[in-house]
């Protein structure tokens, strides 16, 4: 029996990634905050879906998680795709705190709970949904940019404990660019958009294939190699807008 868990299934790549597992035959944990679209996902496969409703700032929310877990049979997979980002020019701070929490706060405690779980039942795979805006500071959405870095390198932190405890924990840091979801301004343009349905496609390719990072799509590789080159004076120099 293959089992992975996502939350933030409700909507955007979390929904496209959960239908394709759900059409592959796995078992499905599914979590979010919207009650319908849970319900309908589970009613697609009532057999082989369990539902849990997940507000990932609730101080409850690990202990959904593992009533999901115990539900669904246990997990070889934890995909994280809940997350928040606005352009935020005015640097409104409410809106830099709201994401600061939901990207920072949230994203650690249900990683944490996913890595506890898998710290005593043998194992398993904890992936996120994570970013390019993490490549370097992006002047029109300081939070994002900031809180997706996080992510980075919590993953990382959490790897080298795993390795320290010998633990059978693997990591995948799944790093889309612009994709045409909720999470999007629709007034806004976007270049090299990408659908939802192909960028979930390459998730799920990527974690049948164990990869540890993975940057959606190739061009989008291109450009983080480009943004690496760019020297810090020249970075900072430069109109490089998010167009969330």
């Amino acid at each position: 029996m293959k089992r992975i868990v996502i939350v933030g299934a409700t909507s955007g790549i979390g929904l496209e990634v959960a239908r394709k597992y759900i059409a592959r035959g796995w078992h499905v944990g599914v979590a979010g905050r919207n009650a319908e679209a849970l319900a309908a996902l589970v009613a697609s496969a009532p057999d082989r879906v369990v539902a849990e409703r997940i507000d990932i700032l609730d101080a409850e929310a690990p202990e959904r998680l593992r009533s999901l877990v115990e539900r669904l049979g246990g997990m070889e997979i934890y995909l994280h795709s809940s997350g928040v980002g606005s352009r935020n020019l005015e640097l409104d701070p409410a809106v830099e705190i709201a994401t600061l929490r939901t990207n920072g706060e949230g994203f650690v405690r249900m990683a944490t709970a996913a890595f506890a779980w898998m710290r005593t039942h043998g194992g398993g795979r904890i992936a996120a949904i994570t970013s390019i805006a993490g490549t370097r500071g992006l002047g029109s959405a300081p939070a994002y940019s900031a809180t997706k870095r996080m992510q980075y390198a919590y993953l990382d932190a959490l790897d080298q404990l795993a390795r320290m405890e010998g633990l059978p924990i693997r990591f995948t840091d799944i790093r889309p660019g612009f994709v045409a979801t909720p999470l999007l301004n629709p007034e806004h343009g976007y270049p090299l958009l990408m659908q939802p349905e192909a960028v979930a496609a390459r998730i799920v390719g990527a974690l049948d294939r164990g990869r540890r990072r993975v940057v959606i799509d190739r061009r989008y590789a291109l450009l983080v190699g480009l943004w690496r080159m760019i020297p810090q004076w020249l970075w900072v120099r430069l109109k490089v807008r998010s167009g969330k």
